[in-house]
């Protein structure tokens, strides 16, 4: 398993390096630039080209694309991941002050889905064809066809303006100090929105693995040999049919990473995901190769820890 994980890390420094190519790319060819960004569409015919090739200028614009993308990979290097135009300051420190707030939401809208998506699953193939199970699957196609913004603003009116539950916004109430019962209370609403797509996925995922393990030989032996159901569907039927979900785990942490873009936007969320859309808009192109870079490498790291719980899900698995 160790060699296994060494040679896996060993092959992503290569793929981190050819997708900071291609995130510098997609980047160059996005239209504009800081400068036409910084500047309103009122004011631009009061400035000369020359002053705005000068500006271009004074923030490395002007330079070949080849030459600042090696200034980004030196940044990258010495862990600065760039400098922000808008700031000047290095894109890290940014980036470190609001990935906690972006974890917390991601975490917890990932353990939300998990826990009940998983157990809605196993609840649904145990009730197979039953008004339950009918029920479920209703469910879970409106949760997967409906956009999250819907919920979103669906949930701020009915559980924060008419019934007053929880905080439309924010990550704490105005003036106040951010305790962690204040946070939990501003997080409820936008976990809960985010996770729900993800709930679904696994509860479908969970239902049609359990489902084919369940039709198997050794399943039915064991119900031979006189195991409780219980015993059967936890000891035998369930561990077996965890990997595919695994994979599907993995899979869903950039989804839920990018689905922080608009959650926050809605929420006012002070995370990664508000962070990432305002250097959209401000063409700050630094902060979204940066922010490019640390979701695939989140991509990467979820697919190493996916193989990493093969293993520890199905001793029969095992790495060379």
């Amino acid at each position: 398993m160790r060699t296994y994980i060494l040679r896996r890390l060993a092959i992503s420094i290569p793929i981190l390096l050819g997708l900071t190519i291609v995130t510098f790319v997609l980047t160059e060819w996005m239209p504009g630039d800081f400068v036409d960004a910084l500047i309103p569409p009122t004011d631009v015919a009061s400035f000369t080209p020359e002053q705005l090739e000068a500006m271009r200028e004074n923030y490395g614009l002007n330079q070949p694309g080849w030459k600042r993308y090696l200034i980004w990979l030196r940044e990258l290097a010495i862990g600065n991941l760039g400098r922000s135009l808008a700031s000047g300051a290095p894109v890290r420190d940014e980036i470190l002050d609001r990935l906690p707030a972006t974890l917390q939401l991601t975490a917890t809208s990932l353990l939300f889905g998990i826990l009940f998506g998983a157990g809605l699953g196993i609840l649904s193939a145990v009730k197979q064809y039953t008004w339950i199970d009918q029920f479920l699957t209703l469910l879970g196609f409106v949760w997967i066809s409906t956009p999250g913004f819907v919920f979103a603003i669906g949930a701020i009116f009915l559980f924060s303006l008419k019934v007053n539950l929880f905080p439309t916004s924010g990550i704490t109430n105005y003036g106040e100090e951010a305790t962690i019962l204040t946070r939990l209370h501003h997080m409820v609403l936008p976990a809960l929105v985010l996770g729900l797509g993800s709930m679904a996925s696994f509860m479908r995922y969970a239902r049609s693995s359990l489902l084919d393990v369940i039709r198997q030989d050794y399943i039915t032996v064991a119900r031979a040999k006189g195991l409780a159901e219980r015993a059967v569907l936890l000891g035998h039927a369930l561990r077996n049919a965890l990997i595919p979900l695994i994979t599907i785990i993995s899979l869903d942490i950039p989804f839920l990473i990018g689905g922080t873009v608009i959650i926050e936007r809605i929420f006012a969320w002070p995370g990664m995901g508000s962070y990432s859309l305002g250097a959209i808009f401000a063409r700050d192109y630094p902060v979204i190769m940066a922010v490019n870079f640390i979701v695939a490498l989140v991509v990467l790291l979820s697919n190493l820890l996916a193989d990493i719980t093969y293993a520890v899900a199905d001793p029969r698995i095992r790495y060379e």
